[in-house]
């Protein structure tokens, strides 16, 4: 619902990074909405540019000052048609660099953390001259959520919710308790509204979002006034009549309760996909990491998993090159990844983060020897997902129809493992859970016909 006070400007919300901030770019793009924007996919067009950062690879930074520099150019053009262009830079570098974002590039307007993204409206109507009124980047996530809009624009019949930010782990090499702050749950009413809204207006899937997503708690919203988990919370949305699948990322191992794994096998709208990241397959690196688990524990909980729910999709993430990392410490990772066995994964190369206190460790790896450990860890990877793609094929699986595919008639959707699927078929299908018998599988994708 757009306010009475139309202004026909438009906005560009540019993201960059993890699911969560795609959830925050929704978020703001609702707000503006609200405020009477309208929103455009060109930053010629528009009166407002949000830039949502990440900060988690290296030069993320960099990345987007060079983006910064294409905005001016466009902003001083458009200032000589007479009209103005406003650039607000948010997220997790607004976060990290605060005012130095100001100081270096002056064409920004507005810098906010990725806590501070409801500020948005009333910062613009301010329109300050002050660093104090360009700039917030406080870490005030429960006000953030209460002054979100509770509606939302669902484009599709999958949708991201967020219920946990932030993080207390302190992982070595990781830069998200300093930019996303300490944990914080939403409350299961949040969650609840914004879950049957989404519901209401179309979406038949959500993934609840999370630095930690099964570090979830909360005690304020439930009768008995005892302590929900995520697997109370999984239990209750799926009470919520029209939402047909559940999914949740990311985990930590520590936090994978004996609760959470039995909801894998009692509820059948959580899906049988799992992303677990480990890091590494080395006790020794686990350590440097401050990952707070070691590979047997993780084995075990592994185990326990499977036991649950036989045929879950499990995915991983993986860094090559930690500080000190040996070739019998890859070898470590390399073992794990064939006894575990992947449907999927994420893997990287350690990149130093500022402010980290892996970045000023000894024994930096050099990026060659990186570059080829992660050459052999992404081989065996593909190879594993491809051959769980291959044991689809001659299955009939249940397919969410989201979006129209690369060819004339074809549609696309997921699996109840993630796994994109292509199917021919009517338009009117999008939306839908069809059923599809599975003829043939690539790395990345399955194809079949409607049954």
């Amino acid at each position: 619902m757009t306010n009475q006070n139309k202004t026909n400007k438009r906005v560009l919300v540019k993201t960059w990074g993890c699911q969560m901030n795609v959830y925050d770019s929704e978020r703001m793009t609702d707000m503006m909405l609200e405020q009477g924007y309208e929103a455009t996919e060109r930053a010629e067009d528009a009166d407002l540019v949000i830039l949502n950062t990440c900060h988690i690879r290296e030069k993320a930074a960099e990345k987007i000052y060079s983006e910064l520099g294409r905005l001016k150019k466009i902003k001083n053009q458009r200032a000589e048609g007479g009209d103005s262009t406003r650039i607000a830079v948010v997220g997790c570098v607004a976060q990290a660099e605060g005012a130095e974002i100001l100081t270096r590039a002056p064409v920004v307007d507005l810098v906010l953390g990725p806590q501070s993204v409801h500020k948005l409206p009333e910062m613009l109507r301010v329109n300050g001259s002050g660093a104090d009124e360009k700039l917030a980047a406080e870490f005030d996530v429960s006000e953030k959520f209460d002054q979100l809009p509770k509606q939302r624009k669902a484009t599709g019949p999958s949708a991201f919710l967020t219920v946990q930010e932030g993080c207390d782990k302190f992982c070595t090499f990781c830069v998200v308790p300093y930019t996303r702050g300490a944990e914080h749950s939403r409350s299961a009413e949040q969650i609840t509204v914004e879950a049957k809204a989404l519901v209401q207006s179309g979406v038949r899937e959500i993934t609840l979002l999370g630095q930690n997503v099964n570090a979830w708690q909360d005690t304020s919203s439930n009768q008995t006034n005892q302590e929900w988990r995520l697997a109370d919370l999984l239990r209750h949305l799926s009470q919520i009549e029209g939402l047909d699948r559940l999914r949740y990322t990311t985990s930590h191992p520590r936090d994978m309760d004996a609760g959470l794994i039995a909801a894998h096998r009692n509820l059948d709208t959580v899906m049988p996909y799992l992303h677990l990241p480990v890091q590494s397959g080395s006790n020794r690196i686990l350590k440097a990491m401050n990952r707070q688990h070691n590979i047997e524990s993780y084995f075990e909980t592994i185990e326990r998993i499977r036991d649950a729910r036989p045929d879950i999709a499990l995915s991983g993430d993986f860094i090559v090159g930690f500080p000190g990392e040996t070739e019998a410490d890859f070898e470590d990772t390399l073992t794990c990844v064939r006894k575990v066995g992947y449907a999927s994964a994420f893997s990287f190369n350690y990149s130093p983060r500022p402010g980290t206190k892996g970045a000023t460790m000894q024994d930096q790896i050099p990026e060659a020897v990186k570059s080829e450990r992660l050459y052999r860890l992404q081989a065996l990877l593909r190879e594993q997902q491809l051959a769980f793609n291959q044991a689809q094929i001659g299955k009939t699986l249940p397919v969410l129809l989201d979006r129209k595919g690369r060819h004339t008639g074809q549609l696309g959707g997921r699996s109840p493992y993630l796994q994109s699927v292509h199917v021919d078929g009517p338009e009117n299908l999008l939306g839908q859970i069809v059923d599809v018998k599975i003829n043939s599988a690539s790395t990345n994708a399955l194809s079949g016909d409607l049954v």
